[in-house]
């Protein structure tokens, strides 16, 4: 790994800047989701941000870095399937630094909305993730812009803030599920985990239709796999980061899998359970832990609500059935 998790003193310092922008999310035990699970369940709702996901947490502390390091950029060029574009969007209004963000073609027709609302240059350029980060480093030599990277210590420090309040929030859980996208959330809950010195089980969630965190998590080095998930977007990873991948390695306990019906019955729960709406990669970590129901019987449970924007037409077919 060529860099480190942030400590507890990083944490903390990044918590008292994002909390200059936006309040903690809450965590709260529904008793219909203990009933579904059949243990006890407590969900952190960073589906409550000002962009409804948790990535928010690491543009704020990423741009502000910017802004006060490198204040002679002429703005920023990042890919996304959404919610990363959207903190980036919204921590650059902040810092009053022009975005460009490039997404996939048939990317979430509301997350572009979104994007550009918070006044982002939207671009549509590739099939996948993947090939729209390719365009981004294309197009951010050609503009001579600062390339944003999807994760980074900086993104983490300012992710990982959302660990600390759960589990400072939530003493004594057992286990908690996490939804792998790029790999940000995931490093920012073992670190808060790790810097507060305790011995929850954190579990990794990926898509069955990427599960390229799973397989290199299995063969303990990166290994690509082609992307078919639909809608569980946000975890629509072709190639793990490596640097990413060694803070799994070490700190998850495993790394489970979940096919596009178990988010959608996860999402639906979640709605009937609780009245939020859960995007498909919010509704993973739920969905992973109805899959070892079992297992986890008269355990203190955590799962990750890390997003809630999912495209009304979609959500209304979840919905449905």
């Amino acid at each position: 790994m060529t860099w480190r998790l942030p400590d507890l003193a990083e944490l903390e310092t990044a918590a008292a800047l994002i909390y200059a922008h936006m309040p903690p999310t809450p965590q709260y035990n529904w008793p219909l989701l203990d009933v579904a699970a059949g243990t006890e369940v407590w969900v952190k709702h960073e589906n409550h941000t000002p962009v409804g996901a948790f990535k928010i947490r690491g543009g704020i502390i990423y741009m502000d870095w910017l802004k006060h390091n490198h204040p002679e950029i002429k703005g920023v060029v990042g890919a996304t399937r959404g919610n990363h574009g959207q903190s980036m969007g919204f921590a650059a209004k902040m810092t009053g630094t022009p975005a460009v963000v490039v997404v996939p073609f048939g990317n979430s027709r509301e997350k572009n909305e979104a994007m550009r609302a918070l006044g982002v240059e939207l671009i549509e350029a590739g099939e996948d993730f993947q090939a729209a980060c390719e365009h981004a480093d294309t197009l951010a030599k050609e503009r001579g812009m600062h390339r944003l990277p999807s994760l980074d210590p900086k993104l983490i420090h300012g992710v990982g803030t959302y660990a600390l309040e759960f589990f400072r929030g939530t003493p004594g859980l057992d286990t908690v599920y996490v939804p792998i996208g790029m790999g940000s959330g995931v490093c920012g809950m073992i670190a808060a985990r790790n810097a507060l010195g305790l011995k929850t089980k954190i579990v990794g969630v990926v898509s069955s239709g990427a599960p390229a965190y799973q397989l290199s998590f299995a063969a303990g080095h990166v290994v690509e796999h082609p992307v078919t998930t639909v809608l569980a977007d946000g975890l629509a990873c072709r190639r793990p980061n490596s640097d990413a991948l060694a803070a799994i390695l070490e700190g998850v306990e495993r790394v489970v899998a979940v096919s596009e019906d178990e988010v959608a019955a996860a999402m639906r729960t979640l709605f009937t359970a609780t009245h939020n709406v859960a995007e498909g990669a919010g509704a993973a970590s739920f969905a992973a832990l109805m899959s070892e129901r079992d297992a986890m019987r008269g355990k203190r449970v955590g799962v990750v609500l890390c997003g809630g924007n999912v495209d009304a037409e979609m959500f209304a077919k979840v919905l449905e059935g």
